[in-house]
């Protein structure tokens, strides 16, 4: 394990060289954050609370699930394509880690240092700008904390499935562009998964993606009961477990029909 703790520390260390476009970030998530308040706030007009979330915790919901991003997102799905086009994955396959393993440690050293320098003075500025409500409680906390490590394990085995399809592909930028707009619509980030038809709802509790910000961002408003709570944590935990039986077969069969480009 020594080795991938240091690949965490060698990212942190490289995001940390250019944070000043992660404090311009911060602005530009300020700003959508206003935009969504602004524009949920001439929705509910003088309703007390749509679908069971007040305006107060739609605003806390928007912050936290745009704040929360900044944690669980990566690209290592372009850096993995990028790898295989320029043939430089032939070379990460002789080196003594497991290449997915490595790049896994590689998102979470991005995410940690996003946590600590942009999602929370993030939410400190944003909080003093618009009405957000933060739980006194610490279990709502806890639970929280917990949710977002599943969120950033879900959204990573799924930027990994979609980097080893350019082993079959070649060319796999489609792919990604239409990976990151499925998620921002169907993980809850643009709008809450309640707000969805009922048949759409449904169709979603069998889909990975509500895993990534609705469910985090539900826990942090008080938005789930506490049997809710333990129910999406546990949808959050079986996701983690499916997602690892695609990723290693794909896996296996990308090692055996491994083309170099480039290189």
């Amino acid at each position: 394990m020594a080795k991938y703790i240091e690949m965490i520390r060698i990212r942190f260390l490289m995001m940390l060289a250019y944070r000043t476009n992660y404090y311009s970030g911060i602005l530009i998530y300020s700003i959508n954050i206003g935009a969504y308040y602004f524009l949920w706030s001439a929705i509910y007009g003088d309703k007390g609370e749509i679908e069971g979330l007040s305006v107060i915790q739609m605003t806390t919901y928007i912050a936290v699930a745009w704040m929360a991003r900044a944690f669980y997102f990566n690209n290592i799905d372009r850096e993995i394509a990028q790898e295989i086009k320029e043939g430089k994955v032939a070379v990460e396959f002789i080196r003594p880690y497991h290449y997915l393993t490595m790049k896994t440690m590689q998102g979470l050293g991005e995410g940690i240092f996003r946590l600590g320098f942009f999602s929370v003075p993030g939410m400190i500025i944003v909080s003093l700008i618009f009405p957000i409500n933060f739980s006194a409680a610490l279990s709502t906390w806890l639970f929280f904390m917990v949710s977002i490590i599943f969120s950033f394990i879900v959204n990573t085995q799924i930027n990994l499935l979609t980097g080893v399809m350019t082993f079959f592909f070649f060319n796999n930028d489609g792919l990604i562009r239409a990976k990151r707009v499925v998620i921002d619509l169907f993980s809850g980030l643009l709008l809450p998964i309640s707000f969805y038809p009922g048949w759409a709802q449904s169709v979603m509790d069998f889909l990975p993606f509500k895993a990534i910000s609705y469910i985090p961002s539900m826990i942090f408003t008080d938005g789930f009961s506490r049997n809710e709570v333990w129910d999406a944590l546990l949808f959050q935990f079986v996701w983690a477990l499916i997602l690892i039986i695609p990723i290693q077969v794909l896996w296996i069969i990308a090692k055996r029909q491994l083309i170099v480009q480039g290189g």
